[in-house]
This record gives C-alpha cells, structure tokens and sequence, in this order.
C-alpha cells in the first residue's frame, strides 16, 4: 500500500535502490543507465523509478537532504516495500586535505551530531556503519576501473549553516568528508536488519574552500553512478 510520502505499491520498488538526495540526479540516473524505466512516485517531488540495469531490477529514488529526511524514505523502503539493499548516491565537502574534488569516498562509518539514535532508547553510544559485503565490493568495482577512492569514517551533520563552525575540527579524529544522511540510513538499516552503503562524490573541499557548480553535482558523478549499478547489479 502507498504510505504518506510514497505512492509505490508494494512490488513497484525493486530490492535494491539507490538513492540520492536531489531529485534530478534520480532522474539522470534512470534515464542514462536503465531501460524498461517506469516511475513509482512523484509525492513531494521526491521522485522514484524502477527499471532494469543489465537486466537486473534496480530502483532509483530521491530522499531529500538531512538525516529527518532520509530516516523517514529509508524507514519506509526497508520496512514497508521489502528493499533489502540501499545504496546511497551523495555529495561530501571534504575533511581531509589528502581528499579532493570529485573524489570517490566510502562510508565504512558515519560519525554524527544528530540525536537521531536517542530513540532506540541504547544504554551507550551507538557507532553507525556500513554492510560489509557492500562496501568490500563495491571497492573492488572501483579499483577495477582504476578510480581515485578513499575509505573511512564520515561525518553525518544536522547543520548546513552551522552558527559555530567547527566541522574541520573533525579532522583530529582522522574523517574524511561532510555530508548530511549517512548515520540515519546505517542506523535504520542495522534496525531492520537490512544492508546499506553510503557512497560519497567530493563536491567541495571544506579545507580550501573550492567546489563544483550545482549542475557537475547533477550530471557529472557518473564514475559514482556507475560503481553503484555495477554493485546492484551483483548483489541483486
């Protein structure tokens, strides 16, 4: 049945999606790598498909930008449409001065400063991380094609604008990027005993101030894109 933010029937959505923050890029997606493509949702613009990459099911599906967001498209993929795999498609800044633009980073954790985890009520504190399976192939499918990658911890922040800045203090802790959803899709994915991987193209560089325009984020991950369909494509 559709839910409040998805108009999908149950069996719409294949059992592994990839997913990405802008809408556009959803769409690009589908577009560029599927075929037999039909689109399930258009609630608030969160766009979602279903096609075939190699002949294998594969959905795309926007979730918005913050860890509420996310939470709530994830929650509802793993526990209500059956997905088993969500592969996260995102931009970070990057941390670390060694990581560069358009760069490929590999969640293998997700550090944050959400209180997202408080409601599983845990008596310390939960450290968010990727399936395994996920992120060791999906290294090799970047390896292979001899791209530019790096693995490690994350930081999944709550703040955009943040009115004290203090994200490249993360560095000490040996982080590598920024971005906003990670450790809400670990942790949703560790509840629902299902697997997720959060992989990162570098869309600017915290430490130097330098960054891509709004339409390379759109269209020009492709060497992320296709990494991902390579993994859905095996795991599916």
């Amino acid at each position: 049945m559709p839910t409040t933010h998805n108009a999908a029937q149950v069996g719409d959505i294949a059992k592994t999606v990839l997913m990405a923050g802008d809408p556009l890029r959803v769409k690009f997606i589908a577009e560029t790598y599927l075929e037999n493509v039909k689109c399930y949702n258009e609630v608030r613009g969160m766009l979602g498909f279903t096609g075939e990459y190699k002949g294998v099911p594969v959905s795309v599906q926007s979730h918005g930008m913050g860890i509420p967001s996310i939470g709530i498209y994830t929650y509802e993929l793993f526990n209500m449409y059956g997905v088993e795999n969500i592969i996260r498609v995102g931009s970070c800044g990057a941390i670390d001065p060694s990581v560069q633009l358009m760069d490929l980073v590999f969640a293998q954790g997700a550090c944050t400063d959400s209180n997202y985890a408080s409601q599983y009520r845990l008596p310390g504190t939960f450290a968010p991380i990727a399936s395994y399976d996920l992120l060791e192939a999906a290294v090799q499918i970047a390896r292979k094609k001899d791209l530019r990658y790096f693995v490690g911890n994350v930081l999944a922040s709550d703040f955009f604008y943040a009115d004290h800045q203090a994200t490249l203090d993360w560095q000490k802790m040996g982080v590598l990027a920024v971005e906003m959803e990670a450790a809400a899709l670990y942790m949703n994915a560790a509840r629902a005993k299902k697997r997720a991987l959060c992989m990162l193209t570098v869309s600017d560089e915290v430490h130097s101030g330098r960054e891509i325009s709004a339409h390379e984020r759109q269209v020009g991950f492709t060497a992320m894109m296709e990494v991902a369909l390579e993994l859905a494509a095996q795991i599916s």
